[in-house]
């Protein structure tokens, strides 16, 4: 079979569905993502594609699919097209996030209320969840903060990827994700345990205690750099727990 052949026959097994792209009708192979079927269909990021692996909330899309009446929403990167879905991408959305020295923070619920005053116009109709891509209780995190309960917040909120489709749909426009992230960053650096094991390592590394294997690793070629990672301990793919290399020198 000539190579053309294989190529026409590839393209014939592909099945080809129609979406609508801001209007306008497109036929793209069914197993796409939404961003890469954009891209199929002649579309070409400039800005707004991000991470492309579902993490950083950059392309936030929302659509409908025939017979529902719902607005759908998703990540391009991470949603299959499906047949007849009509989608457009949101650009960024400018919802309010307050300025303030992190660094004189006490972590006290007064703060953010002041910072964000916002947060008790929330009506409770709970449209910030259901638009979350990411399945995170917007609406149960904003009733924390409103309790002074940071740290259940901060928990509870810990998924989100600041994509800002809360803020789209709130009647009561609060910046939700803004919000939760202050939250997060005080729980993390004035209300959550210190862990020992963190502390004794950042104690370590002040003292120079890796100094020495750091020069050492720098000072080699790269045929002995790459002869001591080869021939380095490695941990078992199914050691305990407890495991640990013999030599402990830089542990």
């Amino acid at each position: 079979m000539s190579t053309a052949t294989q190529v026409s026959s590839a393209k014939a097994e592909t099945k080809m569905i129609p979406i609508y792209i801001m209007g306008k009708r497109y036929e793209v192979p069914e197993s796409l993502t939404i961003m890469k079927a954009m891209e199929y269909a002649g579309y070409k990021y400039i800005r707004g594609c991000g991470c492309r692996g579902g993490i950083c909330g950059a392309c936030a899309t929302v659509y409908r699919v025939p017979g529902d009446y719902k607005i759908r929403v998703g990540l391009a990167c991470q949603t299959v097209v499906e047949p007849d879905m009509y989608l457009t991408q949101l650009p960024f959305y400018p919802a309010n996030r307050a300025m303030y020295d992190f660094s004189v923070l006490e972590g006290k619920a007064e703060e953010i209320f002041s910072l964000y005053p916002e947060l008790f116009r929330c009506v409770a109709c709970n449209a910030c969840t259901k638009v979350c891509p990411m399945d995170v209780q917007v609406m149960d995190y904003i009733a924390t903060l409103k309790r002074g309960d940071i740290a259940a917040a901060a928990q509870i909120s810990f998924d989100c990827i600041q994509c800002g489709l809360c803020a789209s749909r709130c009647m009561g426009e609060l910046p939700q994700y803004h919000i939760a992230q202050l939250a997060r960053r005080i729980n993390g650096a004035l209300l959550a345990p210190r862990a020992e094991h963190l502390v004794n390592m950042v104690a370590k590394i002040e003292t120079g205690h890796f100094q020495k294997g750091l020069d050492e690793l720098k000072g080699m070629d790269e045929d002995t750099l790459k002869k001591v990672y080869t021939e380095r301990e490695m941990e078992p793919a199914t050691g305990e727990e407890e495991w640990a290399p013999q030599d402990n020198t830089y542990l």
